[in-house]
C-alpha cells in the first residue's frame, strides 16, 4: 500500500537536488533499491501503527478506496492454489489468502516490514511463509504459482517494472492470473495533496521522471516511478501476459479516511487506482 509522500517542486533533469529536499529527476535502478529498502525500513513501524487497523492482520484490502478482496474476487476461488503475493509488506493480503485455503507466500525488499509480518503470525497464530527478496529476482523456480498478486507493492517503487511483469510471468503456471494495484497514473498529473490543492492539474501525465526525496547527505532516501496506463500495457504484453481488466475503484460512500493524498474530495471527482488483471496463456 502507498506511503504518504510529499509534494515535490516541478523540475528537470539537470536541475540541482539540496540535501532534504524532494525533486523529480532520474535515478539508477540501484539507487531506487537502496533508498528504498532503507525508506520502508525506517518507516514500517510507523506505517503498521497508522494503516495497520485499516488494513487488517487477516485482511485483503486493495487501495485507499477500500476495495476488498473478499467482496471483489478478483482472484478468484484460492481455496488449494499457491498464491504469490510482491511486496507483501507485514502480509496481511497472503495472510487473508491462507484464511481461504491458499498457500500463499509473501516477499518484500524491507526486512522491517517482514518483521511485522513476523509479528502478526504471533498474534493470530496464522504463520504466512515469507522471503526478503527484490521483485526484479524473485527466488521462485519457473511455473510455480497458480496466481501472483500485489497491492501497491514493489511495481510504484522499482525503476525497471517491466522486470517484475517478467518475473511475474515466469513464476506464473500456463493459465495463471497476475493482479495488482497502483496509484492511477492520471494523479501524477496532480499536487500530493488531499484538499482542493490536489485538484488542479500541474504537470504533464507523460513526464516519467522519478519523484525523488534525498536525505541530509544528497542522497535518494525514496523513490516513486511513473508510468502511463499505455506503460502498463505494454509491459504485460511484452512479458507474454494477457490484460483480462482495469478495475477503477469508485470512492464509496460513508468512507472518509484519509490517506495521504488519498481523500473523499479527490476520490468522488479523479480515480486514485488503477487495478490490472492478467493472465498468462494456457500452453
Amino acid at each position: 500500500m502507498p506511503g504518504d509522500s510529499g509534494e515535490p517542486p516541478y523540475g528537470g533533469a539537470g536541475d540541482d537536488v539540496a540535501a532534504g529536499s524532494v525533486a523529480r529527476r532520474p535515478i539508477s535502478a540501484e539507487q531506487s533499491v537502496r533508498a528504498n529498502r532503507r525508506w520502508w525500513d525506517g518507516a514500517a513501524d510507523e506505517y503498521q501503527a497508522e494503516h495497520g487497523e485499516f488494513l487488517r492482520d487477516t485482511g485483503f484490502v486493495w487501495c485507499p478506496e477500500g476495495l476488498d478482496e473478499a467482496d471483489a474476487r478478483l482472484l478468484g476461488d484460492v481455496r488449494g492454489k499457491r498464491v504469490l503475493e510482491i511486496g507483501c509488506g507485514a502480509g496481511q493480503c497472503a495472510r487473508w489468502l491462507v484464511t481461504q485455503g491458499a498457500r500463499a507466500v509473501g516477499v518484500d525488499l524491507s526486512y522491517r516490514q517482514l518483521q511485522h509480518s513476523r509479528r502478526i503470525d504471533l498474534d493470530t497464530g496464522l504463520r504466512l511463509p515469507v522471503a526478503a527478496a527484490d521483485a526484479r529476482a524473485l527466488p521462485f523456480a519457473d511455473e510455480s504459482f497458480d496466481a501472483v498478486c500485489s497491492a501497491y507493492g514493489a511495481i510504484p517503487f522499482v525503476a525497471d517494472s517491466a522486470a517484475v511483469m517478467r518475473e511475474a510471468a515466469r513464476v506464473l503456471r500456463p493459465g495463471g492470473l497476475f493482479v495488482f494495484s497502483v496509484t492511477h497514473p492520471i494523479r501524477w498529473s496532480f499536487p500530493d495533496d488531499p484538499g482542493p490543492h490536489g485538484l488542479t492539474a500541474t504537470r504533464p501525465y507523460f513526464d516519467r521522471t522519478p519523484y525523488v526525496e534525498f536525505d541530509e547527505d544528497g542522497e535518494p532516501a525514496y523513490a516513486e516511478h511513473h508510468r502511463t496506463l499505455g506503460d502498463r500495457v505494454a509491459e504485460l504484453t511484452a512479458a507474454g501476459l494477457v490484460l483480462t481488466a482495469l478495475t477503477e475503484p469508485e470512492w464509496p460512500e460513508g468512507h472518509d479516511r484519509v490517506w495521504g493524498a488519498w481523500s473523499p474530495l479527490r476520490g468522488r471527482l479523479i480515480p486514485g487506482t488503477a487495478i490490472f488483471s492478467a493472465r498468462k496463456p494456457a500452453a
